[in-house]
């Protein structure tokens, strides 16, 4: 697949976490291939930075100020909407700690952002997809720390773990609605935030430990994400794609 194939086209598809890093990429991706994309997220000036340069893409997006936490700004959000065909529940954040030296804050916010609000969001957006009856394809952003353990992030491990059951379960409930619930689980990706770290010795023996030998790229999330937006997936419901370079099947 590739974001020339418009197989999306006459979709609506709504981005949370989309002001930045994956969920922009993820929102131009979508767009590229067709779909009307609307980009949330908390901070509305960034949101329009990033809808201005699509938009010089002749990328078809709108965007939401909206704070996944707060069930009744979730709720009224998709009331102004309208129907959407595609969910990618992206939203959430990291606080990077030894478990000793987490605090409750750390754990609340997390615990918040990444379960509760992508709860809160697809949860409206399936109860909206019941309604119009056509039913719709929600995509939530897991993390191969949902599966396996990694040092000095576990709300976020923990976190992700819960987003992969939540996928499981929501997937069961709701495929008698024509409503498919799918998860992304990235692995380690370059990005400006941790590319100065996987240039030291530490961040060289990480890379290391990952069979391709390799950081994902961006652009690596594109195929699995277009695969379960579109109904090249129409018979996948409650499954978990992991786009990590091998990392998961490694020596431990």
């Amino acid at each position: 697949m590739t974001g020339s194939v418009r197989q999306l086209a006459g979709l609506k598809a709504l981005v949370t976490g989309a002001s930045s890093g994956l969920g922009a990429h993820f929102a131009e991706v979508l767009g590229k291939a067709g779909a009307h994309v609307v980009m949330a997220a908390r901070r509305r000036t960034l949101l329009e930075e990033q809808a201005w340069y699509l938009r010089g893409k002749a990328i078809d997006v709108e965007v939401v100020e909206l704070d996944v936490t707060d069930g009744k700004a979730v709720e009224a959000a998709f009331v102004a909407l309208g129907p959407i065909d595609i969910l990618v529940n992206n939203a959430g954040m990291v606080r990077s700690a030894s478990a000793l030296k987490q605090t409750e804050a750390d754990w609340d916010a997390v615990i918040d952002v990444n379960l509760k609000g992508m709860f809160l969001v697809a949860q409206a957006a399936a109860r909206q997809m019941r309604a119009v009856g056509k039913g719709g394809t929600i995509i939530n952003v897991a993390s191969i720390l949902g599966v396996r353990q990694g040092k000095g992030v576990l709300p976020y491990a923990v976190s992700k773990a819960g987003v992969i059951q939540m996928t499981k379960a929501l997937a069961l409930e709701l495929a008698r609605h024509a409503i498919r619930v799918n998860a992304l689980a990235p692995g380690y990706l370059s990005t400006d935030l941790n590319r100065e770290f996987f240039e030291t010795e530490a961040g060289r023996e990480m890379i290391r430990r990952i069979p391709q030998r390799r950081l994902g790229e961006l652009g690596d999330l594109d195929g699995p994400l277009l695969l379960l937006a579109s109904d090249a997936s129409a018979y996948m419901t409650g499954s978990v794609i992991a786009v990590d370079g091998g990392h998961l099947v490694s020596d431990l």
